[in-house]
């Protein structure tokens, strides 16, 4: 479906040849405003006058009697004088407001009495008192709905709607799915739109069903599909903001196959802090197209190691070390030191963390502390976590791409795991009480570098907890997050934003996913949960199709899949092969009945072999040499050794 609807009925001379109530409405609008208020002015008194009529016909049966034409026409015209004194001919037809008609109401009351009184002092004139009372609310009743029809008129047929048509006359009709307050508001806040035009309402409650909402039908939910086509919706806008994530996934999952554009309200928590309106749209979280539920963290555990504790973070400037950082900070630590060898990645979070503890008067007595450092400098760690007296170290620093790491081996393997050795020495010697690795389901039967030198980290920090020391070290595994740098969902999102086809390596190829802030107060919350030498594996829910999410992405951006079944479309999805070191699918546990539930249900503890500490050293002693020699083949040798399942360059 294109995004270039066709003009709906609403607008049907617009189209074609200018119609006449067109050119009477670009008559009136050209009017000065003097004009246009006297206009006004004078229909009200005539209709003033007729309601009058009207109201003493119902009283005596008939119009003719005996009462002073002067009389009637102060009657008459009271209400106008008084609506002009509460500025009611101030503002246009169409700035006509609900709160407005509240104060004619208040007003009208006031005239009752008024005229109450006056029958009463003069009853000569033979005014039944009852009137007033139906002489108002029949002139009520004329000002409300006079002014509704005028303003859907000059909206309908205004230079407004027409400048929506003259952008190259482009425009997407749009249902919105909620029929409540939120609905309402996000049709105001639309109205005026040059980009959309709403042309109804679906809802799930059968009571509102058939109904209008401000000039728009309510469909049944059930019918959203049918609508899609029928309608020519190019967009539909979720406005329920209380909606759950397995709501939301329903409704996708009816749109799927459909090129339709999905964009949702804010959340109710946003809304309140007034972080945004209710008429910010914005994209579906991709979360939504997966099956994974979250959970609620646990407060106590978020904070058992960082409230008013001296923290540090490497790879501080990284996808999930800046997210940790933030996670960090919001559960007030004394201290926050973000290690980070990029100069421009450590200077963004730390701007960001200073930032928000300016505009945050809880986050005032927080120090800040950005330190530029390479995590195998070991003597460097020591003195900056003796400096600062650190508690909590959560170590996120690594080469973590797949297929540099594989060209780049040595590398890889010195950062990752002997970078680790240093880390976790370091904080041996510092007595940090709690260190905490960031490890990877690429760790599991790897086929790649990135993936053994990560086990190979894993390894080191099994055999250090086993050493007599006070600090608590222990590992958390998890699969890839969204968003992070390198991930597939922001490489998709380019990708369709420039109409390019999407790559993908391999047609089953799966992941496991999760958000970037569930993985990181996860990590921390495993990291409360240890006692020393565990390795926590999260649970990432049912893994992806890569493919699937492909696809999943093009129609939730409201294209069409190029295929061979479909010539015509807008997006093609191509297989590039799988990249050097790259495995089908991932897992998170190496042996099948290793594994052990915690406390917490997304957090499991996986009972894996260690090898004793000389073991490993003797193979990190030898690193540096051998990196001089690139004996690749020797590193690899290592790999088989120590890291259970590795397979080289293994579909």
């Amino acid at each position: 479906m294109s995004t270039n609807s066709k003009p709906s009925s609403d607008y049907p001379s617009l189209n074609g040849k200018t119609g006449w109530l067109q050119r009477i409405a670009e008559y009136l609008l050209s009017l000065p405003r003097s004009v246009k208020r006297a206009i006004l002015l004078t229909t009200d008194l005539v209709a003033s006058l007729v309601c009058l009529f009207l109201a003493l016909s119902l009283r005596y049966g008939d119009i003719a009697h005996n009462i002073s034409p002067i009389i009637l026409l102060s009657y008459g015209t009271l209400p106008i004088v008084g609506l002009y004194l509460i500025g009611f001919y101030k503002g246009v037809a169409r700035g006509f407001l609900d709160t407005v008609m509240g104060s004619v109401a208040k007003l009208f009351f006031v005239l009752i009495v008024v005229y109450e009184i006056i029958i009463y002092l003069n009853p000569s004139e033979d005014i039944p008192r009852s009137v007033p009372i139906i002489f108002l609310f029949f002139f009520f009743i004329w000002l409300w709905n006079s002014r509704l029809i005028i303003r859907e008129i000059l909206m309908r047929w205004s230079g407004r709607a027409q400048r929506r048509l003259k952008d190259d006359g482009v425009y997407d009709n749009v249902v919105i799915y909620g029929a409540g307050e939120a609905g309402r508001d996000l049709l105001e806040g639309l109205r005026n739109s040059h980009k959309y035009n709403v042309v109804a309402y679906v809802d799930d409650d059968p009571q509102l069903v058939g109904a209008y909402l401000l000039g728009k039908k309510i469909y049944p939910a059930h019918d959203l599909v049918s609508l899609v086509e029928e309608l020519d919706i190019a967009q539909v806008f979720l406005a329920i903001p209380s909606i759950s994530r397995a709501q939301k996934r329903q409704i996708i999952d009816k749109l799927s196959g459909i090129a339709i554009k999905i964009k949702e309200l804010p959340s109710l928590e946003e809304i309140a802090d007034e972080k945004v309106t209710v008429s910010s749209m914005r994209k579906v979280d991709i979360l939504d197209v997966l099956d994974r539920q979250t959970v609620e963290p646990d407060a106590k555990l978020l904070q058992l190691n960082i409230k008013d504790k001296c923290v540090l973070v490497t790879g501080a400037g990284g996808s999930i070390g800046s997210e940790l950082c933030r996670q960090v900070i919001k559960n007030k630590p004394k201290c926050i030191v973000l290690y980070e060898l990029s100069e421009f990645a450590l200077y963004s979070i730390h701007q960001e963390l200073t930032i928000k503890q300016a505009n945050t008067p809880a986050y005032q007595d927080i120090k800040i502390v950005a330190v530029i450092g390479n995590v195998t400098n070991e003597s460097n760690l020591l003195r900056i976590l003796n400096l600062y007296n650190i508690q909590t170290v959560y170590h996120a620093a690594a080469y973590k791409h797949v297929p540099m790491v594989e060209h780049n081996p040595f590398e890889g393997v010195i950062n990752n795991t002997k970078g680790t050795y240093h880390c976790a020495r370091a904080a041996i010697a510092a007595n940090v009480e709690t260190f905490v690795l960031i490890s990877t389901d690429k760790a599991v039967r790897p086929t790649n570098v990135m993936g053994a030198s990560k086990r190979l980290a894993e390894l080191v920090c099994q055999a250090l907890s086993h050493t007599d020391s006070q600090t608590c070290i222990s590992m958390v595994r998890f699969g890839n997050v969204l968003g992070s740098s390198g991930s597939v969902v922001p490489l998709f999102t380019k990708q369709i934003e420039q109409g390019k086809p999407i790559t993908v390596t391999h047609p089953d190829v799966t992941r496991y996913f999760m958000t970037i802030p569930e993985a990181a107060n996860l990590v921390i919350q495993a990291g409360a949960m240890a006692s020393g030498g565990e390795v926590f594996v999260l649970d990432m829910g049912e893994p992806v199709k890569i493919v699937d999410l492909a696809q999943r992405m093009i129609h939730l951006s409201g294209f069409d899949i190029k295929d061979a079944a479909h010539p015509d479309g807008d997006i093609e999805v191509i297989f590039t092969g799988l990249r050097d070191g790259e495995k089908l699918y991932e897992e998170l546990i190496i042996g099948e009945d290793n594994v052990e539930s915690t406390d917490h249900p997304l957090i499991m503890q996986a009972i894996e072999h260690s090898f004793p500490l000389d073991e490993l050293e003797s193979v990190l002693f030898e690193l540096n040499e051998k990196q001089k020699q690139f004996d690749v083949i020797w590193l690899k040798q290592q790999f088989k050794q120590f890291v259970d399942g590795y397979k080289e360059n293994t579909e």
